[in-house]
């Protein structure tokens, strides 16, 4: 099976995104693999194959219905989250899962179950992809990446099914957010595109959070811990309190639906300078904003308790819900629907509890919602791949392309 070979030889790439890079793209191993795929693509026939200096991949396929239609754009990221190690990729394929728990890695422990992961019984007698345990898998997003590939590669072997004009576009560092950072939505020239970027099959979003990066830095006194009385303030102390003050039942493990959260993403200390980050997210704008707010005048509050410059907060808002760019061309939504129904595949239009490109560049004025890319568990070790999805995300691209000419 060709798509499968594909991914496969994908995920071996290590293209981890890194924010502390401050470079685009991020990591040297997403360029290396951007030029591979440029490469790739020129030799299954594409045309206008570039790869710009920072990584960005965009290339065509020609109209083939004689007559005028939308340019219809299909766009993926190369990058992998930088959560959980994604070098030296090592995924074996279970045949014909029959439900029981999957060893992962027998040396440590490490079990895919059921138990734990539900999902994996909707998808018995199917084979899956998984992990070694010790990486995660990356089909997100090269399960994107390889069903766009394997499309236009198969409408090109294919001729009798018309469409018109095509463009594809492959973006670094989506992952740390950065995905559309250098898109030159003008060179791309679509009219409007599709991000090819979610999970299980059916998933067709176009509502996004509202997305922020929070930031809080704590300044503490370092002295001797044998004269530090009254002296001495542990910065890590004041972190770990501040974490502690913050909504406990207001993060993403107790929320689901239309809830937002604040996500401690990462810390960093020691007594004299202690850093957390987090992401914070909400669909409403009104309580996106009210987030910021309250986290800002909890970062006051800490100061005021424990003196002038103590704490610093930086707040950066990252992107948008680009429901309110997507809903004046909501027949691109059910250009999709329509193509999946087609297909026998029932559509199941939800909100991204996350980002994608699409939330970016719609606001760029490239309306991209986004589509199922067939993984699930992203970002870490218990994420599979079940590789009828492959094929079922490939079907609906040609499709889109296909009804879209009409």
């Amino acid at each position: 099976m060709a798509i499968l070979t594909r991914f496969l030889s994908y995920v071996k790439y290590d293209t981890q995104s890194d924010t502390a890079t401050g470079l685009t793209p991020s990591t040297p191993g997403q360029l290396t693999f951007s030029n591979q795929l440029a490469e790739e693509l020129r030799q299954i026939g594409l045309t206008d194959v570039t790869v710009s200096e920072y990584g960005y991949v965009m290339a065509s396929l020609p109209a083939n219905n004689g007559k005028t239609a939308p340019v219809v754009g299909f766009i993926s990221h190369v990058d992998t989250s930088p959560d959980f190690s994604g070098k030296n990729v090592n995924p074996r394929i279970v045949k014909d899962y029959d439900g029981s728990d999957i060893v992962l890695n027998k040396e440590e422990n490490i079990i895919l179950s059921p138990r734990e992961f539900p999902e994996l019984l909707e998808h018995r007698g199917e084979d899956l992809i998984v992990t070694d345990g010790k990486t995660l898998l990356g089909a997100d997003d090269k399960a994107g990446v390889a069903a766009i590939v394997s499309a236009m590669e198969y409408m090109i072997q294919h001729p009798e099914i018309k469409h018109g004009p095509i463009r594809i576009g492959f973006t670094p560092d989506e992952e740390i957010g950065e995905g559309a950072d250098h898109f030159d939505v003008k060179a791309f020239g679509a009219d409007f595109a599709y991000t090819i970027d979610g999970g299980d099959v059916g998933e067709l979003e176009y509502e996004t959070f509202n997305a922020a990066e929070a930031i809080v830095t704590f300044h503490g006194r370092n002295v001797h811990p044998g004269a530090a009385f009254h002296k001495m303030i542990n910065s890590m102390l004041l972190a770990c309190e501040f974490a502690n003050a913050m909504p406990s039942n207001e993060v993403p493990a107790e929320t689901q639906g239309y809830d937002g959260f604040y996500h401690l993403t990462n810390m960093q200390g020691s007594v004299e300078t202690s850093k957390l980050s987090y992401i914070i997210r909400d669909f409403d704008s009104e309580k996106f904003r009210a987030r910021k707010e309250y986290i800002a005048e909890l970062a006051k509050s800490f100061e005021k308790k424990y003196g002038s410059g103590s704490v610093e907060i930086c707040v950066r808002d990252q992107y948008y819900n680009m429901e309110s760019q997507i809903r004046p061309v909501m027949h691109i939504v059910e250009l999709a629907k329509k193509a999946m129904e087609e297909l026998d595949i029932k559509p199941r239009i939800q909100p991204v509890r996350g980002g994608t490109d699409g939330s970016r560049l719609s606001f760029m004025g490239l309306p991209t919602p986004n589509i199922f890319a067939g993984g699930l568990n992203f970002h870490g070790k218990y994420e599979f791949l079940p590789v009828p999805n492959l094929l079922k995300v490939t079907n609906v691209i040609v499709k889109i392309a296909e009804l879209a000419s009409k």
